[in-house]
């Protein structure tokens, strides 16, 4: 998910080191050190920056992997009361409101320089108003355990996309092999033998496109803010800013304002924004910072468990045993994807090429 995307998986492995690569969800949200890997939340972009907080790492990151968890719930029920472009809306919008708020707290500075912002805003669209938007759509039709198990392809997609996009990162039959037994999970989670029975496509297909964004914001995100010189915090508020400015423009167009707002449904977009896309970013950046981000970003693999598990347990989701079993396949290629790399060794100091907390998901995985 991140910010977010709940959960933010890493979408490459690499050595290379860089000041800002998700994030998310959402989602959204792998172990590595590679784009998601570095990133200070689902679908975030940001600079250095380092700290060490108080409270045990392992209940920080036990922590973060519930939130995003169950920011796939909390999409579902946001859903019931309002129109999938408010509940992204509110989202960006709750979860910019807890940076900003930090950030004047500690008295730091939005990014400066017009191709600066022209850069978060791309990555505003692909890690934030795009994917979020269609988690949402999508789950207006699928389950959010499904929609969480998609959520877990990122991964995939990013490969897929390294091998064109990232010069550097050579894949290995390791990470091809990862690749093919991800696409051998995700047929068994769609029930492929049975023709898709009781799996709606269009939502299916919407889940993953949103999949796919993730990863390309990543990558982007990566070839275009890597040295801005600004922190992590700072860029992932402007980010937030600049998906809600989006979302405020776009919602109203495709979508009639909202005439009610029942509770439940604001509650759980209130929590989706505060804590799957502000708090958990906050999170993340201090396990990256703390621990490294290999293992900060194995909140991947507990996010689809947790999104299952709260999906049948609160909201008495079906679950059929091709569906765990698939999450299970899908993780382990997502797993194999993230290892082995014959990446090019970088020629910078050895005390620069320590990952600092940086950007979201973002391979954030992770979106989440």
């Amino acid at each position: 998910m991140s910010v977010v995307a709940p959960g933010s998986p890493s979408a490459t492995a690499t050595t290379r080191p860089s000041t800002a690569s998700p994030s998310a969800t959402g989602p959204s949200t792998g172990p590595s050190t590679g784009t998601a890997a570095r990133s200070g939340g689902p679908g975030t972009a940001g600079g250095s920056g380092q700290g060490r907080s108080t409270v045990d790492w392992r209940i920080r990151f036990g922590a973060l992997s519930l939130i995003w968890g169950f920011s796939f719930l909390f999409i579902k029920l946001g859903t019931d009361g309002f129109a999938p472009l408010y509940v992204s809306f509110g989202r960006v919008f709750f979860g910019a409101l807890v940076l900003v708020a930090i950030l004047a707290v500690k008295r730091q500075r939005l990014p400066r320089g017009a191709r600066t912002w022209g850069h978060l805003a791309v990555a505003a669209l692909l890690l934030n108003a795009l994917p979020f938007s269609l988690f949402a759509y999508a789950e207006l039709t699928i389950s959010s355990t499904l929609a969480g198990i998609c959520n877990a392809t990122t991964p995939l997609w990013g490969m897929v996309l390294s091998l064109v996009a990232l010069s550097e990162d050579r894949p290995t039959r390791r990470r091809f092999a990862g690749l093919g037994l991800g696409f051998i999970g995700v047929l068994t989670v769609l029930g492929a033998w049975q023709g898709f029975d009781g799996q709606d496509p269009t939502g299916t297909l919407l889940a993953l496109i949103a999949s796919l964004s993730y990863a390309i914001g990543w990558i982007y995100v990566r070839r275009t803010l890597s040295d801005t010189g600004n922190s992590h915090l700072s860029m992932s508020g402007a980010q937030l800013l600049l998906a809600t400015a989006q979302l405020a423009v776009v919602a109203p167009v495709f979508s009639p304002l909202p005439t009610s707002f029942p509770v439940v449904p604001v509650l759980a977009i209130v929590a989706l924004g505060a804590l799957g896309t502000g708090l958990a970013f906050l999170f993340q950046y201090g396990l990256v910072a703390e621990v490294g981000p290999t293992t900060a970003t194995m909140t991947t693999y507990f996010i689809p468990v947790i999104a299952t598990a709260a999906g049948v347990a609160l909201l008495d989701e079906r679950l059929t045993w091709n569906t765990p079993v698939g999450a299970l396949i899908v993780l382990a290629g997502a797993a194999l994807t993230q290892g082995g790399s014959r990446a090019k060794a970088s020629r910078r100091p050895a005390a620069d090429a320590v990952p600092e907390p940086t950007r979201r998901p973002a391979q954030q995985r992770p979106g989440k």
